[in-house]
């Protein structure tokens, strides 16, 4: 070999275990659509986000207190999951934060998972648990849904041995559904021990259904081997501070600790979500947002099927999950072109569906009009 030449096999600079993966698509900000398309109002109903935004107090607390943005926020946030143990009743100890649910996510992949491990979720569902399921090079194992719910039964007929995680999305982000207390009993009475269940429940908030189990009250703490992951990014309407936590065993949390960056929840997102806990007016500014949504999210259904889009249920969160039965981005972008946002559902596993989220009743007007020009095969009226 001559002097400074260099052997022809080198190393993948990149990780192979991402050459499979296509990154998080999260749609062009509004400000680029209206640009793009010439509009002067478009609506976004394609990220499930509360339509109102912070809770008056939250807005308040951001609005007038002084932040010392020159200082790292509390690594440990400790304000906030003191706040969360005292109300769910566990101990801190038990409590972890992270940049949103997905967040959390992304810290127990990182803490749990290695090469060899496989996953089981159902699928089409959310795209965190298949792509950072990939990122640590562990093996996912997708289930088809049933009469677009969760397939527990079929879920624990995939378990084997080198299963490390089961995660259960109730509600399932996309289709709004949800499986009832009973089913997850049967299923905690014959999961193996050595799997960890997480119950993703970023929409609790919205639930009015009876038989929609708290999974900290009815299986945390009666000593389950699950996590219960939650958010401040729907209903409390902090989805772009950036703000969740997760309930879990100490041993749990300590691990997330040690992977999850020092800091990363904002002081700004750690005040806003303490102060939409803490405020008086907190319980029934949660009341207001759940009722309304309960009308908005009929208001939209019937909007849709008088237009032949006929939604997936029953939906219990603030979205509805309508399966085209065509490649749905004709459609989406159709509907972009009109100043409406929707969610094609190509990285959820469900290419020819759409999820739209439940939002004002201006939104709802303009998504209307936008169904009086624009046909679910993607093509104008005027085609």
């Amino acid at each position: 070999m001559r002097r400074g030449s260099r052997s022809r096999t080198v190393r993948p600079f990149i990780r192979a275990a991402l050459e499979s993966i296509e990154p998080y698509e999260g749609g062009k900000p509004i400000e680029e659509v209206e640009r793009e398309y010439g509009l002067s109002r478009v609506v976004k109903l394609a990220s499930n986000e509360g339509p109102f935004g912070p809770f008056p107090i939250a807005r308040q607390v951001l609005s007038t207190q002084s932040y010392e943005l020159n200082r790292y926020p509390d690594g440990s946030a400790y304000q906030l999951r003191a706040l969360l143990a005292e109300r769910l009743g566990v101990d801190i100890d038990e409590v972890a934060h992270g940049a949103g649910a997905d967040g959390v996510i992304g810290y127990l992949s990182l803490a749990l998972l290695e090469p060899g491990d496989e996953v089981v979720f159902g699928w089409p569902s959310f795209a965190t648990y298949m792509l950072d399921t990939l990122k640590l090079g562990a093996t996912p194992r997708p289930v088809p849904l049933r009469d677009n719910r969760y397939d527990l039964e079929a879920m624990l007929a995939q378990i084997g041995p080198k299963t490390k995680i089961v995660f259960i999305c109730n509600p399932n982000n996309p289709t709004g559904t949800m499986n009832s207390r009973e089913e997850l009993d049967a299923y905690f009475e014959r999961v193996p021990g050595h799997v960890l269940t997480v119950i993703d429940q970023a929409y609790f908030e919205y639930i009015e259904e009876p038989d929609y189990p708290d999974a900290i009250e009815e299986y945390f703490k009666r000593g389950k081997r699950v996590v219960t992951l939650r958010s401040f990014s729907k209903i409390y309407g902090l989805a772009g501070l950036r703000v969740g936590y997760a309930v879990a065993s100490k041993e749990i949390c300590a691990a997330l600790a040690k992977v999850r960056p020092a800091f990363d929840v904002s002081s700004t997102a750690q005040a806003a979500a303490v102060a939409s806990l803490s405020g008086d007016d907190a319980d029934a500014e949660l009341e207001r947002r759940r009722s309304y949504n309960r009308v908005a999210l009929a208001e939209l259904g019937r909007i849709l099927r008088a237009f032949g889009l006929e939604t997936v249920g029953p939906a219990v969160a603030n979205f509805l999950y309508v399966d085209l039965g065509v490649d749905s981005r004709p459609f989406f972008e159709q509907l972009l072109a009109q100043g409406v946002v929707v969610r094609p559902l190509h990285g959820f596993g469900a290419p020819t569906a759409i999820r739209v989220t439940a939002g004002t009743a201006e939104e709802h007007a303009l998504l209307r009009q936008a169904l009086q020009v624009v046909r679910p095969g993607g093509r104008s009226i005027s085609d």
